[in-house]
């Protein structure tokens, strides 16, 4: 038998050496007492700890560290699976679209890094179980990154690349009684490297489950599930196709609740093919992810039981229907998220507990589909979203992002010809085998509705041939690609597919263009505080039959949990590693963070803009558009409640009948008092438990409010006004008010406690978010931060000086302050306080237009108060942050901690926003505080101010807090087309060119 070559390893025309041809992911049993899913008893696997010599390339490495003879225990141990990099060796490294060697070695395709090429030798000594003695035995790698030499007692046995889908290998002629010494060599980076350029952290190693399987002598190697519905959706034929090790009888099983189907089936030795008719089943969506349990009893020729077969089977049929997508003849839209397999702990190496977390989290929030960015996944995960009800966009491995886009775009070193794959012969079988690799295993999952040919590599000739391929391969499925978007020369992708369009230009394209759907297979780049303006793209899937919906990108931050220099844990990024190049905090874009799997708060947006219910309130009548396709609303109940204040009025359980695509006006016969303003809700919520969420989880809810919030003012009393040389005192009975003649309100006293620990001063800044500094907003806003930090009353360069206007009677005083701003043009501002006697300051803050000035992203009057003060109410909408462009929340009453409104986004920036607050109060433990009451502007309170956050790269950067900053008005969207550029809408940015106000009131409780 031939000895490995490394030279292989840069080549792309072989990707692999005596690897086994893929096959279905089903599970097999050497009885009926398993359940589906279970690992099976034919297999034995190799996970736990291995010995390991790492090398930092391959001229470095051992080179015969494979040999029988060599004894290997005393090297160090490694777990298996991980990753090499998060085991202790080389180096963790995050870089989007750049290769990773960039810069630091020159190569090109057909070659690889040879300096920095980490290679890890593994060894694994194992027994041969005794129920596989005397049996063949194989070994399943599930997944190597990015390629792996392996030798079983000496003896080359074969070489495998493409890190996603699994690697299998005959040991059976290398197999001897007693211990044996299974060798793999794992290489960082191979030709397939070229193919790997995803938007991740680069790693190497075994990263998923290694197992050893044996086979009965008649064994279904692999199996091809259809359920082909006819065209009226109700009957269907099962068509079963089978490979068999063997000759023998099959004994099937088809069953559900309801009903039983037996069948007999003669196989025999290598391809068999089995139709079977079934009556009106019920039907496999995400709605209702009903599925059949397929049973295989497989006898050998001796009419010995060989093996049991367990699968689920979900009939559903997805076609390309009047040039739009359907499933089950319903035309369907996608609210989708694209999901990288991360934990912050492991890196790509996911248990089935955090995976089964993401499932039902995904669920909860009424998100219905999952595009696998870019690379498949464990079978774990298919099952589950078989289980659960979710679409699936299953994307081969396949990204080369750095072949094309910087150079050709940006650098214009290479033209078109250098990408990859491109139209390049080499490339030609190692990007068919990859997705051949995917579908074989994966062709049985009902979810999976679209195969995706992989993701930003351009376009080409080879890119043609893996669709042709599919095709050819599943006529039940269609096929995606969004790089067609980038050249146009082969017609690619049954859909039209894009990444970050405005809502704009989507509409002007499906103008002109009639011939395909359209999706957004990655839009709203969820990066730190983002999602702003989601509404408009969600919304467009019904304005627009043949936009059907979008992929957020992403589903989790990609962050790895590490300390700082004083040992306090935090979520690095890009560089945090001393890894060069790097992409910094790009790799934070997830709706959920990395520490945990929890929703941001993005996904409060995300749960509205995706429910399946729209609900309008108004005029006593709920407007309900039932947007899902086959759930009448009555399957839900229907909670109807009315509050006044966060005080529950009245609440009462509707059955409402919508059926599904249908609309319908329902009468709420409310009779409310004019006395203040109500919160009327209507939700929809589970009649039953689910495996996703118990009964009376919300899945939809429309809300309106009544009336007006009124707050009882104090009685009048008298005041006392003490005009000092400095300063303006103003006293009430229980509170004292001082004004500094040049600076401003310096203090507020109530009950004797000073409230105030710093001058309340205008403010025009916010801490810039993620999309802020990449649309280059503080290059055209950067004055309103000098404005925020350095305005005056006085100027003495300029010899101004704007003493404050008092006006005084016995039940008020008004004083007003003229701030001058370091800005060019000049600006001011100015701000009025009213001290009324019973205790309540209003204060209104004036801005003159000023556009001139540049972009303003915030206008509002900063406080700070005692830290003490940390406990938040606030009646306005919550219980997440909200801003003027993502603000689908409730209105209500809602708590929490200061602390609790810095979200958890791996830069720290702009958050902890609640708009239309009615009133906020903050309290400290024994609940003195003050209260502010707002007029429906935006409410911040935070432990930091907003230069504080601005500075900060991590969130241990940010100081002991010392204060409760609270910040009132108004600010502009946070954004989320995309975070290269994007900026805020223009409906969502406030309007300086003519003068601006806000106002709102404060005083002690």
């Amino acid at each position: 038998m031939a000895e490995f070559n490394y030279s292989i390893v840069k080549d792309p025309r072989i990707f692999q050496e005596n690897r086994l041809a893929p096959h279905s992911d089903h599970e097999y049993y050497d009885s009926e007492n398993f359940a589906y899913g279970e690992k099976s008893n034919f297999k034995h696997s190799l996970n736990g700890m291995w010995k390991f010599e790492y090398a930092k390339n391959y001229e470095c490495c051992d080179k015969t560290f494979y040999e029988e003879d060599r004894d290997c225990k005393c090297w160090d141990d490694i777990k298996v699976p991980a990753h090499i990099q998060m085991e202790g060796y080389d180096k963790i490294m995050y870089v989007n679209t750049q290769y990773p060697w960039d810069g630091h070695e020159s190569v090109v395709p057909g070659e690889i890094p040879t300096e920095e090429n980490p290679v890890g030798n593994y060894v694994k000594y194992f027994t041969v179980p005794d129920f596989m003695k005397g049996q063949p035995v194989y070994i399943s790698f599930q997944g190597v990154e990015s390629g792996f030499a392996l030798w079983l007692n000496g003896k080359y046995v074969g070489y495998s690349e493409d890190s996603f889908t699994p690697s299998e290998f005959d040991l059976t002629p290398f197999i001897k009684d007693g211990e044996n010494k299974l060798a793999v060599q794992v290489f960082k980076w191979t030709a397939g490297s070229w193919c790997e350029d995803q938007d991740f952290f680069r790693f190497s190693g075994i990263f998923r489950e290694v197992y050893l399987y044996t086979v009965p002598a008649t064994h279904i190697r692999d199996i091809r599930i259809q359920t082909l519905l006819d065209d009226d959706y109700k009957d269907a034929t099962l068509v079963l196709d089978m490979e068999s090790t063997g000759d023998g009888l099959i004994q099937m099983t088809l069953s559900d609740d309801e009903v039983e189907i037996l069948n007999k089936i003669t196989i025999a030795e290598g391809s068999n093919h089995f139709e079977l008719h079934v009556r009106e089943p019920k039907l496999w969506s995400a709605e209702h992810p009903f599925l059949f349990d397929l049973q295989l009893n497989v006898f050998g020729e001796t009419g010995r039981l060989t093996e049991v077969l367990k699968e689920k089977v979900g009939f559903r049929r997805f076609e390309m229907k009047d040039g739009m997508m359907h499933i089950n003849g319903k035309r369907i839209v996608f609210k989708g998220v694209n999901r990288h397999e991360f934990s912050s702990s492991t890196g790509r190496v996911l248990s089935e507990e955090e995976i089964l977390q993401d499932i039902i989290t995904i669920k909860k929030n009424n998100i219905n589909a999952i595009r696998t960015s870019h690379y498949p996944n464990q079978t774990i995960f298919y099952r589950l979203c078989d289980i659960f009800g979710l679409y699936v966009i299953d994307e081969t491995n396949l990204e080369t992002h750095g072949t094309w886009q910087t150079p050709i775009q940006i650098l214009k070193v290479k033209d078109d010809s250098y990408a990859v794959p491109g139209d390049r012969p080499e490339f030609t079988d190692n990007v068919l085998d990859r997705a051949n690799n995917m579908f074989q295993r994966d062709k049985n999952h009902p979810c999976i509705l679209i195969w995706s040919l992989g993701n930003e590599s351009y376009g080409g000739t080879n890119l043609r041939k893996m669709q042709d391929m599919l095709h050819n391969l599943d006529n039940g499925r269609l096929v995606h690609y969004e790089g067609v978007f980038n050249d146009r020369r082969v017609d690619l992708s049954d859909m039209e597919s894009t990444m970050y369009v405005y809502v704009k230009n989507i509409k002007e394209w499906l103008k002109e263009h009639k011939d395909k759907p359209y999706i957004n297979c990655e839009y709203m780049h969820a990066m730190g505080n983002s999602c702003g303006a989601m509404s408009k793209y969600t919304e467009l899937a019904y304005e627009e039959p043949r936009f059907q919906g979008g992929f957020i990108w992403d589903y989790i931050d990609q962050a790895i949990t590490k300390k700082d220099c004083y040992g306090v844990e935090f979520e690095g990024y890009g560089g945090d590693f001393d890894d060069r190049p790097n992409d910094g905090s790009f790799s934070g874009d997830g709706i959920c963070y990395s520490k945990g799997r929890l929703p941001s708060p993005k996904m409060q947006e995300v749960k509205y803009d995706y429910q399946n219910i729209k609900i309008t309130i108004a005029d006593g009548n709920a407007h309900i558009e039932n947007r899902n396709l086959f759930t009448n609303t009555n399957e839900y109940t229907a909670i109807l409640t009315v509050e006044k204040i966060g005080e529950l009025v009245a609440e009462e359980e509707l059955t409402i009948d919508c059926p599904p695509l249908e609309t319908i006006d329902y009468g709420l016969e409310l009779d409310l008092p004019k006395d203040n303003e109500y919160v009327v809700t209507l939700s929809f919520v589970l009649s039953e438990d689910t495996l996703w969420a118990r009964k009376g989880h919300e899945v939809a809810y429309g809300q309106a409010t009544v009336g007006r919030f009124i707050y009882e003012r104090g009685e009048k009393k008298s005041l006392k006004v003490t005009q000092g040389f400095h300063n303006l005192g103003v006293k009430g009975e229980d509170f004292e008010v001082l004004f500094v003649g040049q600076r401003g309100l310096s203090s507020y006293k109530y009950h004797g406690k000073e409230l105030l620990k710093k001058f309340v001063l205008p403010n025009f800044w916010r801490p810039m978010t993620e999309n802020d500094l990449a649309n280059q907003l503080p290059f055209r806003a950067g004055q309103w931060k000098l404005a925020s930090k350095y305005l005056a009353t006085s100027v003495m360069d300029e010899k101004i000086y704007e003493a404050p206007v008092v006006e005084a009677d016995k039940e008020k005083v008004k004083v007003v302050y003229t701030y001058h701003l370091p800005t060019k043009p000049a600006g001011t501002c100015q701000v009025e306080y009213v001290v009324n006697s019973d205790g309540v300051v209003d204060c209104i803050l004036k801005l003159p237009k000023s556009a001139d000035i540049g972009e303003l992203p915030e206008l509002s009057m900063a406080f700070a108060l005692d830290n003490e003060l940390s406990n938040l109410e606030w009646y306005g909408k919550g219980p997440q942050e909200t801003y003027n462009d993502r603000d689908h929340a409730k209105v209500g009453v809602f708590a929490n901690k200061v602390e609790d409104n810095m979200a958890k986004y791996l830069v720290p920036q702009e958050c902890g926003n609640h708009q239309e607050v009615r009133y906020a109060k903050l309290t400290d433990d024994k609940g003195d505080g003050i209260l502010f009451l707002t007029e429906n502007f935006g409410f911040s309170a935070l432990p930091y101010t907003v230069h504080e956050i601005d500075e900060a790269q991590h969130p241990t950067e940010l100081p002991n807090p010392h204060f409760t900053h609270v910040r009132v008005g108004t600010q502009m969207g946070i954004a989320g087309d995309d975070t290269w550029g994007a900026k805020t809408h223009p409906e969502f940015m406030l309007d300086n060119s003519k003068e601006m106000q806000i106002s709102f009131s404060f005083r002690g409780i």
